[in-house]
């Protein structure tokens, strides 16, 4: 039950075949026994999550039902949840309980959908690896010495453990695909502006965006036609009409199932940088695509080299302006002894962010500033619109764009947190895509062997044009009716009895 689809699920609910309490029951046995050893989740409250799963219950009996009505969700913990205590992974807001609900937990509670607990992430957001958030670092599923990527790494490990059915994460430069890589299992970033922001903890508001996290492409289109669609009360939300995004992934096919589809493989993703074992297990997921019909044609995108510079120019300069509201007087972590107003602002900002957030603060800071303002900031948006630019050629030879979603498997806990540069490195082949507001996702493609001899997960990263989500989750899907990856789960028998 635990391996089943989304679908399944459902169908199994809708004919009475399990109810809700008892599959929450379940995945909430499991979060007892393995939690405490992985630590996906930073917020349980079992008392709200059985009251909804029994209000599912009575909703399935009244022939109420909806796809993923009854169907236990693990929800980032950076959505604004009404009632739940919500961290951002920040000891600033260790003690925040939400007032008011996000928009995609409003969506998820409209369908009947059963809020399992908020996941632990990077502080704020900010990190390729789970390791900044205050609540501790989160264990790969697939090997308990290393990370789950970041900053979405909770959501990532809790679906891989199967401590949940799905889960919501947020990908601001590949913080959903880069940990769904990592822990085998299928990650989408929308286009910017399809998924509502309004009660998600910013963090860069030009990149940030919402998407699902789950075992298939099939799973993340059902959890799209619940998350996407217009919202008026975030500026950014684009009022188009909603689209169901499992429509095209099992229409019959006369010809082979991907005739006609163009890869663009861009040459900037398979040259240095790239481990050599990832990229076989890459090439290997792409012939697999020829087979299916698809015709592979060489592109270029000549600035994804400068895509991580201007990353780390436009979104710090962003987060300097959307962290100045934690000053210890408004709500979250206030200093417990100062002397004056500066003072106390000082104080409730030093002990209330961990280092990567002050690191970004400060360099936001600095770019903005009235000496470098020319210099960095205006110059970063120039080279934005440039690599947004390389997208658009791109997409005049190709349907979509495939490679790596990461350079590396799950690297080991501690290895590259001493080294900013080498964790910003994790993720040159996604933080284009959100400069671009580009929709890009992670599918399982294989296993890659580590250095000491561990089977690791590969992503493949697949990249569409402006709202072409439903394309690229049927590209998606048609190779997982061919390959068994999403379907590969990890032996957790070491962590048992550790509850």
């Amino acid at each position: 039950m635990i391996n089943s689809s989304l679908k399944k699920l459902g169908d199994m609910l809708q004919a009475k075949k399990i109810s809700s309490v008892e599959l929450t029951q379940t995945f909430m046995a499991r979060i007892s026994q393995y939690n405490p050893s992985i630590n996906a989740y930073i917020s349980l409250d079992d008392a709200k999550t059985l009251a909804q799963a029994k209000a599912a219950d009575v909703q399935i009996a009244a022939g109420n039902i909806t796809p993923l009505t009854g169907i236990p969700i693990a929800q980032k913990d950076i959505f604004c949840a009404k009632g739940w205590r919500t961290t951002c992974g920040s000891k600033m807001l260790e003690n925040f309980i939400a007032p008011y609900d996000a928009h995609i937990i409003t969506q998820f509670d409209a369908v009947g959908a059963v809020n399992l607990g908020k996941t632990n992430m990077d502080e704020f957001a900010m990190g390729s690896s789970n390791e900044t958030s205050y609540f501790g670092g989160v264990k790969n599923p697939w090997g308990f010495d290393r990370v789950p990527g970041g900053s979405s790494g909770g959501s990532a490990a809790a679906v891989a453990a199967r401590l949940c059915a799905a889960a919501t994460g947020t990908d601001t430069g590949g913080s959903i695909r880069q940990p769904a890589s990592l822990c085998g299992l299928t990650g989408l970033k929308p286009t910017y502006g399809v998924v509502s922001r309004f009660g998600m903890i910013a963090f860069a508001s030009s990149l940030d965006q919402a998407g699902p996290m789950a075992k298939s492409a099939e799973d993340c289109a059902l959890m799209m036609n619940v998350m996407a669609g217009f919202d008026e009360r975030d500026s950014t939300s684009l009022n188009r009409a909603k689209e169901d995004y499992s429509k095209e992934l099992n229409k019959p096919y006369l010809n082979k199932p991907l005739a006609g589809l163009k890869v663009g493989l861009p040459k900037e993703f398979f040259s240095e940088g790239l481990d050599a074992r990832v990229a076989k297990v890459i090439e290997t997921a792409i012939a697999e695509y020829t087979k299916l019909g698809a015709e592979i044609v060489e592109i270029s995108l000549p600035n994804t080299g400068l895509s991580i510079p201007v990353y780390y120019v436009l979104a710090p300069a962003e987060a300097s302006s959307n962290l100045s509201r934690y000053d210890g007087v408004r709500y979250g972590h206030r200093a417990a002894e100062y002397t004056d107003l500066m003072d106390m602002y000082n104080k409730s900002r030093a002990e209330g962010f961990g280092a990567e957030v002050k690191r970004r603060i400060l360099i936001g800071t600095y770019v903005l500033s009235a000496g470098y303002y020319d210099a960095y900031y205006l110059k970063a948006q120039q080279i934005r619109r440039l690599i947004a630019q390389d997208f658009t050629e791109a997409f005049k030879k190709c349907d979509v764009i495939m490679g790596p979603a990461a350079p590396s498997t799950a690297f080991k806990a501690g290895e590259k947190v001493d080294d900013p540069v080498a964790m910003y490195l994790q993720d040159i082949y996604t933080i284009s895509t959100n400069l671009a507001g580009l929709p890009g996702m992670s599918v399982p493609a294989g296993f890659a062997q580590s250095d000491d001899g561990k089977a690791l997960p590969v992503g493949l990263q697949i990249i569409g044009n402006y709202f072409d989500e439903a394309r690229m989750l049927n590209v998606a899907h048609q190779y997982q009716q061919v390959t068994d990856w999403h379907v590969q789960t990890p032996d957790l028998s070491l962590l048992e009895g550790k509850a």
